[in-house]
């Protein structure tokens, strides 16, 4: 039987009594048996509405004015990355999308910086092609990791560890927010190109606060559901690391991208994978480990587990 993904209200969580706290909770709980969740939030719809205006204005440019947005050796942690270049792992075709990437900048000489300069490289976006669109970036960038940030406080209820044990883990982390543009499927070059195939994201969880067009599509057992979250509600998964961390009990949500059949259109949306610092060990939390669910996963380094997805998408080297 498929389970459900549910809608619920981290504002809730967060200015209500104990009773409407702990509903929540199991809420969410409930929906990560999918990986998926749908939430409720407090963005601003102005900065929402220019952000993805902006990212269209970007995307309409010609291909070589794109390009000159590409930043050599970054692996898709900034700046532009055009289409067929990103591959699923284990699948034979790439993915028919482009992406713009962006972060949080931290200083030259941060030691997070020096000692993981891959993770950390410097950003760069195209205000010369889009004035103004550094700035709405960078506050739409801030804005998603804050809403992350207290969403995990809610999981981390869920698990039966420190509401607040989340906290330093995200602090000064490569988290990524990343605009994929998908053109019109008809316009792959060859049959079989999907715009995203089949994958689970390396991170803690992902929020996609908008799509322009539908095609999200989440693995539920063996069958493919459409993920239709309730109009201006953000869209949560959960990722690898998260798995981990909760030794399973969480496990990541597998999801693709399809086009329609027949479908013209082209799509728009904007994630962000929300990270750990990657000096972080990965170690399954004591409280979902016991007798009748033992520690099925040791210990990884976050900044290994992301570097080994880099390779496998074909983003490094």
């Amino acid at each position: 039987m498929n389970l459900p993904m549910l809608d619920v209200d981290l504002l809730r969580f967060e200015r209500g009594d104990r009773t409407a706290r702990e509903a929540v909770v199991d809420g969410v709980r409930r929906s990560l048996a999918t990986g998926f969740v749908y939430t409720n939030h407090d963005l601003p719809t102005a900065l929402l509405d220019e952000a993805y205006g902006r990212l269209e204005q970007f995307f309409r440019l010609p291909r070589p004015e794109k390009e000159a947005f590409t930043v050599e050796a970054a692996c898709g942690q900034t700046g532009y990355t055009g289409t067929l270049v990103e591959t699923a792992a284990g699948e034979g075709l790439a993915d028919w999308k482009e992406m713009l990437n962006w972060a949080a900048p931290l200083p030259a000489s941060h030691p997070l910086r020096r000692r993981f300069p891959l993770l950390y490289p410097e950003p760069l976006l195209p205000e010369a092609a889009v004035p103004g669109i550094t700035a709405v970036l960078g506050a739409f960038h801030r804005a998603i990791a804050d809403l992350q940030r207290r969403f995990l406080r809610v999981i981390a209820v869920g698990l039966g560890v420190h509401e607040d044990i989340f906290e330093a883990m995200v602090a000064d982390a490569p988290t990524l927010t990343r605009a994929v543009h998908y053109p019109p499927i008809i316009q792959a070059p060859r049959e079989g190109h999907a715009w995203a195939a089949p994958h689970a994201d390396i991170n803690l969880i992902t929020a996609l606060p908008r799509a322009t067009a539908p095609g999200l599509q989440v693995r539920v057992g063996e069958d493919w559901v459409d993920a239709v979250p309730p109009e201006g509600q953000v869209v949560i998964n959960s990722g690898l690391m998260l798995e981990r961390l909760s030794n399973g009990l969480i496990p990541s949500g597998w999801h693709r991208v399809v086009a329609p059949p027949g479908s013209q259109q082209a799509r728009l949306s904007v994630v962000q994978f929300c990270h750990p610092r990657p000096s972080t060990l990965l170690q399954p939390f004591a409280s979902c480990c016991t007798a009748q669910h033992p520690q099925r996963y040791a210990g990884q380094l976050a900044a290994d587990a992301l570097e080994e997805v880099l390779y496998l998408l074909k983003l490094a080297g």
